[in-house]
């Protein structure tokens, strides 16, 4: 087991105002379980080890950013202790180290557990519990369901709305689209595939082959290949770190050159596209929706420069280019903004209520025009993003900010 303890404010002062700011400390408050006068206990999973370990940097990040808040005093005074558990990517030891973290270490809250595999697993046994099951690591669109699940709650954007806005981009600018689909056959795949059939519309017949994978498959080769061989002069790469790198690689390998849509969650510099070779990653697209710290468009950001800053302190052992050191840090501070808001009353149900009473939330390293807001009736905190083309060995960003609305 890994632990450690540890308003609308923008810039690099955004995380030093919530350190600093808050409730007198020592004051008693009203309390769940897992909360006290001293101490706040955070419950989270993450796969350290199997076939998607590559996300173990977000766990290790995100141990990092409680560790910087512990330093500089805590959370109105208390102390986080942040619980890690591996679950390898595998929905019935997530099961397992889940009731572990709620019954033997009582926790106060789940939070960024990843996967929509593994969320699915445990979603009915925290929202039975009433225990929060906060900002999940997965854009499936089922975190946003508050009269099913009330004690449920997103945070990046949804896949869906994602895989919309990709076949609205295609159909816009590439004449003559055959489409080809590699998915990862799971709920995260289905997701993003049910997002893309519908933002093709009247043109879903455009797919021309649609192969999928299971993620402990040791390659995507041959799925590549089969791909190829329909003809596909475009691919939508709905797969995880380590299979996208695959199909990246496999496809320059056997002169493959189409048109390409990789999904968000496989958007890492560090993780996927250096290890596919950043010769063969020219010109995939993707939606992004924080900034990417390779891109040199960032390095006078207030906000970058106190994150390289944290890094170099609490992340040092960290690759900078692996766009999971952001989203952790991005997370956290949500998360870090919601417990300091419920004060002395830390209580689940008002933890619930602070992460659903945000408007315009500011979190640093969120692309400039997006913010967080969610409601007792929205549970999807982010839905804009905009689209990046990788030239060279960066991301660049085109086109507008684009919402759930506009998709």
């Amino acid at each position: 087991m890994r632990t450690t303890r540890r308003g609308f404010v923008g810039g690099a002062s955004a995380v030093m105002a919530l350190l600093t700011g808050g409730v007198a400390y020592g004051q008693k408050g009203k309390y769940d379980e897992g909360a006290s006068d001293t101490e706040i206990k955070i419950g989270h999973t993450n796969p350290y080890s199997g076939p998607a370990s590559a996300y173990g940097a977000i766990g290790r990040a995100e141990e990092a950013y409680w560790k910087m808040v512990n330093d500089k005093g805590g959370i109105n005074g208390r102390k986080v202790r942040f619980i890690t558990l591996d679950d390898g990517y595998s929905p019935p030891k997530t099961v397992e180290v889940v009731r572990q973290l709620v019954e033997q270490e009582k926790v106060f809250c789940l939070f960024n557990t990843l996967g929509t595999a593994t969320n699915t697993a445990i979603q009915k046994y925290l929202n039975l519990k009433k225990v929060p099951q906060l900002f999940v690591a997965t854009g499936a669109s089922k975190w946003g369901k508050p009269k099913e699940f009330p004690w449920t709650m997103g945070w990046q954007p949804d896949y869906h709305t994602e895989a919309v806005i990709y076949a609205k981009h295609l159909l816009a600018n590439i004449k003559d689209a055959k489409i080809a689909v590699l998915m990862q056959n799971d709920d995260y795949g289905k997701d993003y595939y049910d997002g893309f059939r519908e933002g093709l519309g009247k043109d879903v017949d455009k797919i021309v082959r649609h192969v999928t994978f299971e993620v402990t498959d040791p390659t995507v080769d041959s799925q590549v290949i089969q791909l190829k061989d329909s003809g596909a002069n475009t691919f939508f790469n709905i797969a995880s770190p380590k299979a996208a790198a695959q199909a990246i690689r496999k496809a320059a390998d056997i002169g493959w050159k189409p048109h390409h849509y990789l999904n968000n969650v496989s958007g890492s510099v560090a993780a996927v596209l250096k290890p596919a070779g950043l010769e063969n990653s020219q010109g995939i697209i993707t939606a992004a929706y924080i900034k990417d710290a390779t891109d040199k468009q960032w390095d006078n950001d207030a906000d970058m420069k106190a994150w390289r800053d944290w890094m170099a302190k609490y992340n040092p052992a960290a690759n900078p280019a692996d766009a999971g050191n952001i989203y952790a840090y991005a997370v956290c501070f949500t998360l870090h903004t919601a417990l300091e808001r419920c004060g002395n009353e830390l209580t689940r149900a008002n933890l619930m209520k602070q992460a659903a009473g945000f408007k315009k939330l500011a979190v640093p390293l969120l692309l400039p025009g997006i913010t967080v807001n969610t409601s007792a009736t929205d549970f999807y905190p982010i839905q804009s993003v905009r689209l990046a083309r990788f030239a060279g060995e960066i991301w660049e960003l085109f086109g507008d900010v684009m919402s759930h609305e506009s998709a």
